[in-house]
């Protein structure tokens, strides 16, 4: 699969059954088998003018396109809440129900937090999730969490109302979330969105144990979120 998958260079470009047997050195019919299971799955698509990138591959393109930027933006100001706080510090996007982390920073202290870059959590049971959540509409927030909110563990908000009392909150404190044992046993976080003018881009946070006093962390983290919004729009 990642022969065949290579084998479209450049990017756009359509080839033919035997001209993608020829790029990639492979037996015909594994070729074709292979490229058939891919279209299935809409990672590649057949017309008539042979088979191309399909609609998978647009979306997490497009995808990393805005979240390399995200990234590039939002590295020395997360180096630098790592460094002034010792602490572990994650970058996230939302993604439907959940997040999907894009950066964590820590040293030897990220290990003890069990999450990882391209990695995924609840959106609900996350600060990084909720710091997002609370910018969106409530009939979108009612289209996502139509079929209830999934546990993580026994402090995650089961109740829709319960979370939508808590986005109001999160919104009175200028955008910060906090969580605490919601996705992780013992880990508490505290969390500011980073925002365009319409809508939230991603999120940081800063991660502790349930006991430590992530208050006095907030001010920098907001900060933090703050700052990279005003690059990505003076970029933009």
């Amino acid at each position: 699969m990642t022969l065949i998958m290579e084998a479209f260079e450049p990017f756009n470009a359509k080839f033919l059954l035997d001209e993608i047997t020829e790029r990639t050195k492979l037996p015909r019919s594994t070729t074709h088998r292979i490229l058939d299971q891919l279209v299935q799955f809409g990672w590649v698509e057949h017309t008539p003018e042979g088979y191309g990138m399909g609609w998978r591959t647009m979306k997490y393109r497009s995808h990393d396109s805005v979240n390399g930027r995200i990234r590039a933006e939002s590295a020395p100001l997360l180096h630098e809440l790592q460094m002034r706080t010792g602490m572990v510090v994650h970058l996230a996007v939302l993604d439907g129900l959940n997040i999907h982390y894009l950066d964590k920073l820590g040293g030897r202290a990220a290990v003890s937090v069990p999450s990882r870059v391209g990695g995924s959590n609840s959106a609900h049971g996350t600060a990084l999730g909720k710091s997002m959540l609370a910018w969106m509409d409530p009939e979108d927030l009612d289209e996502l969490y139509k079929d209830g909110l999934p546990q993580t563990t026994q402090n995650t908000i089961k109740d829709p109302q319960m979370l939508y009392a808590e986005l109001s909150r999160i919104r009175r404190r200028g955008g910060l979330a906090y969580e605490s044992g919601e996705s992780f046993d013992g880990v508490a976080c505290v969390a500011a969105s980073i925002r365009d003018r319409h809508e939230p881009l991603a999120s940081i946070s800063l991660v502790g144990r349930t006991q430590d006093p992530l208050e006095r962390m907030a001010p920098l983290v907001l900060d933090a979120a703050r700052r990279v919004s005003e690059a990505l729009l003076i970029r933009a």
